[in-house]
C-alpha cells in the first residue's frame, strides 16, 4: 500500500512528464521542478488542468493588483511619503496560486513579502496602505512596521520581521484544528533563508511527528537579502529538506501559477484529509530589491536577472488566458486603468489620515491597565498638554 507521500510524488512526477513534451526555452529553472506552463505561456493540452474561467480571471486580476500595489508602494517610498517598503516583483504567482488553493476557514501565516495573499483573501487596499503610514486607519495603530499587515477577520496572522517564526505559530494553529476536528489547514510561508533558521526545524519536526494539517511554502527566490542560496545551505534542493521530517517535499516552478495552484491544492487537500503536512519549494527569482533600502545590482547576476525576466509570471498567465479567448488587449487596458484609479483613491484617503492618538499606546494590550501603565499614561497626558501636539515622523522610518 502506497503512502500519501508516495502518491503525491507519483502524481507530480506524472504531470511533470506530460508537461515536458513541450520544450522549455529557458535553462534557469531546475529540471526537477513541477511545471505545466512553458516559458511563452503555452500549455500542453494533455497537461492543462482546465481550471474554471472565473478562477483563472480572479487569479490574473489579483496578480496584476499585487504588482500595481508593489509599484505604488515603492513609488511612495522613493517620493519620501512613506519610509519603507518590501516589494514582491516576480513572485505574484506564488502568492496568488497558493491563496487560491485555500478555503475561507484556513489559517495563513505569511512572511513580509506576500501582499498578494492578503489581497486575494479580501484585505482592504486602504487598510494595507494605512499600515505603510502607521496612522489612525492602520488596524495595528502604528504598532507594527510598514508592510507588516494583520487581518484577523480573514484569518491572516500578523506578519513578523524575524524570519521563520511564523512556521511554529502555524503548526500550533494546525494542531488546534486537529484537536478540535475543525478541518482547518494552516499554511505558512518563508524564504530560502528561512529554511536555515531553528524555527524552521522546530516547526517541521513537530508537524511531521504529529501529522499537523499544515502546508509549508518555501519561496526560493535565490537570495536571503544579499546572500545567495549556495552560501547559506549545502542542500541542492530545498524540497529535499522535507525528507528528514517525514513529509512530502515538492519543487515547483514558482513562475507558473497553474503548477503552483495544483501542487498547493494537492497538499492542502492532503492535510485536510488528516494525512499530515507537506513542503512545497517554489523556485523563482526576486526581481526587485530585498527592500526599499537595498540595491540588488551590487550583488545580483545581471544575466540571471535577464533570464528570469523572460519568465514573468503575469505575462505567462496573460498569454495562457488569451489562448483561451478569455482575455485581450481591451480587457487588459480596462483592468490597468481600474487598478490605477483604485490605488490613487486609496492612497489619497490613507495619506490624509492623522497619526494614531498617543493614548492608543495603552489600548488593546491589557483588559485592565497595570499600576505602572496607569502612571505612564498620566505622564504622557501631561506631556501632550505641555507640547500641544506630537510631530508625525512616520515618513522618517529608519530602514
Amino acid at each position: 500500500m502506497q503512502s500519501g507521500t508516495d502518491l503525491m510524488k507519483k502524481k507530480i512526477k506524472n504531470q511533470a512528464t506530460k508537461s515536458e513534451k513541450a520544450p522549455m526555452s529557458c535553462s534557469v529553472l531546475r529540471e526537477d521542478c513541477f511545471r505545466l506552463m512553458n516559458e511563452d505561456g503555452t500549455v500542453d493540452p494533455k497537461a492543462d488542468p482546465k481550471l474554471d474561467k472565473e478562477l483563472l480571471l480572479k487569479m490574473y486580476r489579483n496578480m496584476a493588483l499585487t504588482r500595481a500595489f508593489d509599484e505604488r508602494g515603492m513609488m511612495l517610498q522613493r517620493q519620501g511619503r512613506i519610509g519603507f517598503y518590501v516589494p514582491s516583483f516576480g513572485q505574484e504567482a506564488i502568492q496568488t496560486g497558493t491563496a487560491a488553493a485555500l478555503v475561507e476557514k484556513d489559517w495563513v501565516f505569511p512572511s513580509y513579502r506576500e501582499p498578494g495573499i492578503f489581497l486575494y483573501r479580501g484585505a482592504g487596499i486602504y487598510e494595507m496602505l494605512c499600515n505603510l503610514w502607521g496612522n489612525q486607519g492602520d488596524l495595528s495603530k502604528g504598532r507594527q512596521m510598514p508592510v507588516h499587515y494583520s487581518f484577523p477577520k480573514i484569518k491572516m496572522f500578523s506578519v513578523s520581521s524575524p524570519i521563520a517564526t511564523q512556521l511554529i505559530q502555524a503548526v500550533g494553529a494546525a494542531m488546534a484544528s486537529k484537536i478540535s476536528k475543525t478541518k482547518e489547514v494552516a499554511i505558512s510561508y518563508c524564504g530560502d533563508g528561512g529554511t536555515s533558521e531553528s524555527d524552521f526545524h522546530t516547526g517541521l519536526t513537530f508537524a511531521g511527528a504529529y501529522k499537523a494539517p499544515s502546508v509549508f511554502i518555501v519561496t526560493n527566490n535565490q537570495y536571503a537579502i544579499s546572500v545567495p542560496l549556495s552560501k547559506q545551505t549545502g542542500a541542492k534542493k530545498l524540497a529535499d529538506k522535507a525528507i528528514g521530517y517525514g513529509m512530502p517535499g515538492i519543487a515547483v516552478d514558482g513562475n507558473d501559477i497553474l503548477a503552483v495552484y495544483q501542487a498547493t491544492k494537492e497538499a492542502v487537500d492532503r492535510a485536510r484529509r488528516g494525512e499530515g503536512p507537506s513542503l512545497i519549494e517554489c523556485v523563482t527569482f526576486r526581481m526587485g530589491p530585498h527592500s526599499s533600502s537595498d540595491d540588488p545590482t551590487r550583488y545580483r547576476d545581471e544575466k540571471l536577472y535577464q533570464a528570469w525576466a523572460k519568465r514573468d509570471p503575469i505575462k505567462r498567465l496573460r498569454t495562457y488566458l488569451e489562448s483561451k479567448k478569455i482575455w485581450d488587449e481591451k480587457k487588459e487596458k480596462a483592468l490597468q486603468e481600474e487598478l490605477k484609479k483604485k490605488l490613487a483613491e486609496a492612497v489619497e484617503r490613507a495619506e490624509a489620515e492623522p497619526p494614531p492618538d498617543p493614548m492608543d499606546l495603552f489600548e488593546d494590550v491589557y483588559a485592565e491597565l497595570t499600576p505602572q501603565l496607569k502612571k505612564q499614561k498620566e505622564e504622557l497626558l501631561q506631556e501632550v498638554q505641555l507640547r500641544g501636539q506630537f510631530e508625525n515622523t512616520s515618513e522618517a522610518f529608519p530602514l
